[in-house]
């Protein structure tokens, strides 16, 4: 592409004149320096996204900056033999989008090391579907495994279990035969968690209660935990002798209060999940496994939504408040 041609993208600007967020066309000429320029076919609507989109989400980084932690598309040029023009690749996480022109623009360039081929298997809009939020799924559930955790010892909780990272978890851990319960505060979505593979529904306010205890009847034998705050500290009194916790996100703040009771009389584990930066040899082996043994069920149902890229505002404005269910995936033109 000439350094002149003029394409579209979304834009947050702050300046001494203020926030603004908005359509605007760049060339290649305004990206950032990288290995990699791609053609953007899509990419994905996330909480972290709606943050970048407002004048204090305290996410981005740098200004002016094109947000979207996910794009997938095809390699226009690059300055490595590794890969050739027409390979289509994923890219999520690192700095794109936070400091780093991100996959809401027609074009992108990035560093070589950012970038993995997209696998066999799935297609450049199925991968969105899963982008940074089924990562993350797949790192915490791969380190459950870990833990000694697997489908004879009990069912596993997933919490948040509507938005990206939770649905995602869903739909991998049925897929591979776990019992899946899935918690939500969205009594209209239990058929949609059902047919993602869950076998119970968990209402929200059950894991919030008003006086907590800290040790409570034993259930989980793990859990994948978006939501933190009093959530994660229900979970971890409940569960089994030996389970653990991914706790993978903070919607409900960052937060928690529990006692050891948990970790010495159950010998339970917490550990911490992030995929932004995870290394890229790993990174390679989750996404071929994403697409095959741990590819999610009924991936294509989880894209709840696919939205033209001019409609983004008004979906990242939905995702900030709550209203999202499922994958929105973005067509860039």
């Amino acid at each position: 592409m000439e350094s002149t041609e003029r394409f579209p993208a979304l834009l947050a600007e702050k300046d001494q004149a203020g926030f603004r967020f908005g359509e605007r066309e760049i060339t290649a000429a305004d990206l950032p320096p990288g290995d990699v320029l791609v053609r953007v076919r899509y990419s994905a609507v996330n909480y972290k996204d709606g943050l970048a989109s407002v004048p204090n989400g305290n996410v981005a980084r740098s200004y002016p900056l094109v947000p979207g932690i996910d794009l997938a598309g095809e390699v226009v040029s690059s300055s490595d033999g590794r890969l050739q023009a027409g390979d289509q690749v994923i890219a999520t996480g690192y700095d794109l989008g936070v400091s780093h022109h991100g996959g809401y623009a027609a074009m992108a360039r990035l560093p070589l090391d950012w970038v993995v081929k997209l696998p066999k298997g799935l297609s450049l809009r199925q991968a969105m579907a899963i982008g940074t939020a089924g990562l993350t799924a797949a790192a915490g559930i791969i380190r459950l495994m870990r833990e000694g955790i697997d489908r004879e010892s009990g069912p596993v909780l997933v919490t948040g279990a509507t938005g990206g990272v939770g649905c995602l978890a869903v739909a991998m851990l049925a897929g591979l035969g776990f019992t899946v319960e899935a918690s939500t505060g969205k009594p209209e979505a239990e058929g949609f968690l059902r047919q993602l593979g869950a076998s119970a529904i968990v209402p929200r306010a059950e894991l919030q209660p008003e006086t907590a205890r800290p040790l409570d009847r034993q259930r989980w034998a793990g859990a994948i935990d978006p939501v933190g705050g009093t959530t994660l500290a229900t979970v971890l009194s409940r569960l089994r002798y030996g389970g653990a916790v991914a706790s993978v996100g903070l919607t409900a703040g960052p937060a928690f209060e529990t006692t050891v009771f948990p970790f010495i009389l159950r010998n339970a584990t917490l550990f911490g999940v992030e995929s932004a930066y995870l290394p890229m040899a790993e990174r390679e082996v989750l996404w071929r496994r994403m697409a095959g043994d741990m590819r999610p069920g009924h991936l294509d149902d989880l894209i709840t939504r696919e939205i033209a890229w001019r409609d983004l505002p008004d979906a990242l404005a939905t995702i900030l408040h709550g209203g999202v269910t499922g994958r929105i995936v973005v067509a860039l033109p």
